[in-house]
């Protein structure tokens, strides 16, 4: 069978809502795509560690830091899973962490964001996991079916993860001055970051996994769903929302942003590993990996058996 037949027996497959096994034959678009995808999501779970860790310190109670202590245990294991994913797809784990580590791939944009104190911690937890669920629900349907299997597993323990968050927010909105002016504080610094989460407008004609259904759905339309579920609680807790700030429109029933509006510069940074925490994260990463050699190297020696 020549590539050209392979290739539009693939395609087919993959229009009838086939899916795709790591032994199957598929095109190395397609495998190259797919380990991307999946190397950043792995990395973007161990970046975003780092952030919730450097909150520990400020927990107001014992109960708070060690339900964010498990936490944060969780985003570290869901990398874990993720890379054992992405190396069947022809990387080695320790190529991913070093092209990590030095810079060479991509993590989310929003764990290049420096945090102040506990209203970020809620914030994180309700918001920018309540959009990391949005995006990653859609991907449950994706056409590498390995990814999805492990996706089943994160997307329901990031639902305790957003019920924690939750539960911090709620407790935020209806304590303090102070308490609600660290959620509102940390909504303003972080409320652009969110809207970048889901990227600019899709290229449809051009986006690979969209074509080939590994990714499901287009990046303005999750951003829509976001804003429709979460403005309107935003609003009701009594909350505002900096620019682009969310209006409501009545003939569609949607929470619409101009998108205008949207500064898209600080993305472009964040694009070429250029945000403000950056470089102090990869570095502590860089840090922590290397101090840990000698736990990677004993791993590795063979057992010793004694007669």
């Amino acid at each position: 069978m020549t590539y050209e037949e392979k290739l539009a027996n693939f395609n087919a497959h993959i229009e009838d809502g086939g899916k795709v096994e790591t032994e199957d034959w598929m095109p190395d678009d397609y495998r190259r795509g797919v380990l991307k995808f999946i190397e950043m999501h792995a990395n973007s779970e161990i970046m975003g560690a780092l952030p919730e860790r450097e909150c520990l310190p400020a927990a107001p109670s014992l109960r708070r830091k060690m339900s964010l202590a498990a936490k944060i245990q969780d985003e570290v294991g869901h990398a874990q899973l993720l890379y054992r994913v992405a190396e069947d797809l022809g990387k080695s784990r320790e190529a991913m962490y070093a092209d990590l580590i030095n810079g060479r791939s991509k993590f989310h944009n929003v764990f290049h964001y420096p945090v102040h104190h506990w209203g970020d911690v809620a914030l994180i937890g309700w918001l920018i996991d309540g959009a990391a669920l949005v995006t990653q629900a859609a991907l449950l349907d994706s056409s590498y079916a390995p990814y999805t299997r492990v996706l089943k597993r994160i997307c329901s323990e990031e639902q305790l993860h957003l019920r924690h968050g939750e539960d911090i927010t709620l407790e935020l909105a209806s304590g303090t001055d102070h308490q609600r002016w660290m959620f509102q504080d940390a909504l303003d610094r972080w409320w652009l970051a969110i809207i970048h989460f889901f990227g600019p407008r899709s290229n449809v004609a051009k986006d690979l996994l969209l074509r080939w259904k590994v990714k499901t759905r287009t990046n303005e339309d999750l951003r829509q769903e976001f804003l429709d579920r979460y403005v309107p609680k935003i609003f009701e807790l009594g909350f505002t929302l900096p620019t682009p700030t969310p209006f409501h429109d009545e003939a569609s029933d949607h929470w619409l942003i101009d998108e205008e509006e949207i500064d898209w510069g600080p993305l472009d940074g964040i694009k070429k590993n250029q945000g403000p925490e950056t470089e102090r994260r990869l570095a502590w990463r860089k840090q922590m990996y290397d101090d840990h050699r000698w736990v990677r190297e004993s791993m590795a020696e063979p057992a010793i058996h004694v007669a």
